[in-house]
């Protein structure tokens, strides 16, 4: 949520700024500002909207001169979007201009305490209560840092903050608490962002600011100090991203983008840790001793990531025999787990900064049990609190939805899984050589997936059912699970409504809203469950449904039953939703489109989601 960039250099600001946030747009926003350090002082400039609103109202930052400034895209939590909600905001004195993500949770108490000193505030939003602390210490004590520390150790909540002051114009302050921050080290310039892609056509060179952390930094320097205020030196890390990696590349959209990548980038993230038939997850200690101790296994995770956690509860049990057990993590942390050193609790996030999945990591920490997370973005703050880190090699994923981050998450699981069954030998060495070769086929499997048949088929129904107002999913077992997936992307990208259950379910309530034209989606990779997928299907086209079947080649009956086929290569049926999940992600694209709709930029939602 939200998106920062700082920038101290030797080009024009503006620009800058307005090119990076145009990179953070992804984020999620409802308005976006910057603010410049001009010879006649601090230059604010925002708008509610799209930021092609700010672009055209500053002629793409031609407007403005001044070569160090700060911007930010906002999505609204403290205040309605709003020109005067949106960031930067300034200080009542006009000395002091922040930009800021997350959430200030003490913010009302402190609001009333600078009123009661005379101090006046023009927006509603927790953000301009940051900057009018700052210049209250500013007011007393006139030390830029001095200033910012004291107004840190009041704040409660989670900040990643850009801060300027119109008496150091030439100094950008950077801090963080709980949100992202990353510093960017560039020749004769220097960078702030929330994320990589902002910055990434200027440097590949960054740091990821820890917890406390605060950077001092012009264009030709930059000191860093830790939470008691000491310098520390921070470890410059090299992103190996290319540039293109973040543009469209020649496709209309970055989603649809991202579905094609997808066989690149399970190749990325299986090969490498399938040797010679073997899965080897260097650096991760997971070996026979400590698997045989575990009594249970918790998966936790929020949206997606969640229903990829419901899929490996499934391939977990049923190769390894260790209960396993999937956890939203906003119901996690709230629910006084039973969670102890004989757990181990794996945590899936893309962005790697998710609120409650972070602080449902910590509070298993806090019981005593062994955390590993699964996360895709390098350094992130899930990746340094947990114990063991699986990094999910997708490469940066622009679009909101996501899809290649879902697929790479799966593959993290079947490798994770493969993995601990061979090292506790729940499974035969016959079972386990059949499911690396399945493994190691996957990524063509996908290829396969998105041929253009499938691709056809899938605009043909989108477009028959762009105009419906809902739609089912039905499945059992996995299929359930990717049921979910596939009604979130059709949530999230179509504004449709739609619903998933196990198939078992229907006959306890849900059927009652079937009726004619209903279009329902059932999913069938399951050999042993098949013909009982059949007669759930026959039951709610008796009620008027119009039926999609998707399943392997060679089940060519589903065709006496669904209305609409669409197939996927037969696979070691434990890692079916793979295959499954790629036409539920076109049928979601696909019906967007016809519905004319910002398939990269949802409303109302958010890539990273870092406020509860």
């Amino acid at each position: 949520m939200c998106g920062i960039v700082g920038y101290a250099g030797k080009n024009q600001a503006a620009p800058v700024l307005l090119e990076g946030l145009s990179k953070l747009e992804y984020r999620g926003y409802d308005s976006a500002g910057i603010c410049v350090y001009t010879p006649e002082g601090l230059r604010v400039e925002k708008a509610k909207g799209r930021l092609s609103v700010l672009r055209e109202k500053l002629d793409d930052g031609k407007a403005i001169t001044g070569q160090v400034g700060i911007g930010h895209t906002r999505w609204a939590t403290h205040g309605a979007p709003s020109d005067l909600n949106s960031h930067p905001h300034l200080s009542d004195s006009g000395k002091i201009a922040v930009v800021h993500n997350g959430i200030i949770e003490n913010q009302a108490r402190l609001r009333a305490r600078l009123e009661s000193q005379g101090i006046h505030f023009r927006s509603e939003t927790d953000t301009e209560v940051i900057s009018n602390l700052i210049g209250y210490y500013y007011d007393q004590t006139p030390d830029f840092i001095s200033a910012v520390r004291q107004a840190m150790a009041r704040l409660e909540g989670s900040f990643a903050l850009a801060i300027l002051c119109a008496d150091r114009p030439g100094t950008v302050i950077a801090v963080k608490k709980d949100s992202p921050l990353i510093f960017g080290f560039g020749e004769g310039e220097n960078f702030v962002a929330s994320d990589v892609p902002a910055i990434l056509k200027h440097t590949q060179t960054v740091a990821y600011l820890d917890d406390g952390d605060m950077a001092i930094f012009d264009a030709n320097h930059a000191v860093f100090l830790d939470a008691a205020g000491d310098p520390l030196e921070k470890k410059r890390e090299h992103i190996a991203w290319d540039v293109s990696d973040a543009e469209r590349g020649g496709y209309d959209h970055f989603m649809l983008k991202e579905i094609f990548e997808q066989p690149k980038a399970l190749r990325d993230a299986i090969f490498p840790r399938l040797k010679d038939g073997k899965a080897v997850l260097e650096g991760l200690e997971l070996d026979r001793d400590y698997l045989k101790s575990l009594r249970k296994i918790y998966l936790v995770a929020c949206g997606s990531a969640y229903y990829v956690s419901v899929v490996a509860k499934y391939t977990i049990e049923k190769a390894c025999r260790i209960p396993t057990e999937a956890v939203m993590a906003s119901e996690f942390r709230y629910s006084d787990p039973v969670v102890d050193e004989s757990n181990l609790v794996i945590i899936i996030s893309q962005s790697g900064e998710t609120a409650d999945t972070l602080a449902a990591l910590r509070e298993a920490k806090r019981r005593g049990a062994k955390t590993l997370a699964i996360v895709n973005v390098v350094g992130s703050a899930i990746a340094k609190a947990a114990d063991q880190v699986m990094y999910t090699w997708a490469g940066p994923e622009i679009a909101v939805a996501t899809t290649k981050a879902f697929s790479n998450q799966l593959a993290a699981v079947y490798l994770l899984t493969l993995h601990m069954a061979g090292a506790l030998g729940t499974i035969s060495q016959e079972e386990y050589d059949s499911l690396a070769a399945a493994l190691a086929a996957l990524p063509d499997a996908v290829e396969r997936v998105l041929s253009p048949e499938n691709l056809k088929k899938c605009q043909y129904l989108a477009s028959r059912y762009c105009g419906r107002h809902d739609a089912f999913y039905i499945g059992r077992n996995i299929d359930s699970a990717v049921c979910l997936e596939g009604s979130l992307k059709l949530k999230e990208v179509a504004y449709l409504h739609s619903e998933a259950y196990p198939a078992g379910e229907l006959k306890h309530g849900p059927i009652s809203l079937i009726e004619n034209g209903t279009l329902v989606i059932s999913v069938l990779t399951q050999k042993e469950l098949y013909e009982k997928m059949i007669s759930n299907m026959v039951e709610v086209k008796s009620r008027g449904a119009y039926l999609m079947g998707l399943t392997t080649y060679g089940n060519y009956s589903i065709e006496d039953t669904a209305d609409f086929s669409v197939f996927v290569p037969k696979i070691d049926q434990r890692f079916a939703a793979s295959l499954a999940v790629v036409p539920l992600q076109l049928m979601g694209y696909y019906v967007s489109l016809a519905r004319g709709l910002d398939v990269d930029k949802p409303r109302n939602l958010a890539k990273s989601v870092t406020v509860e």
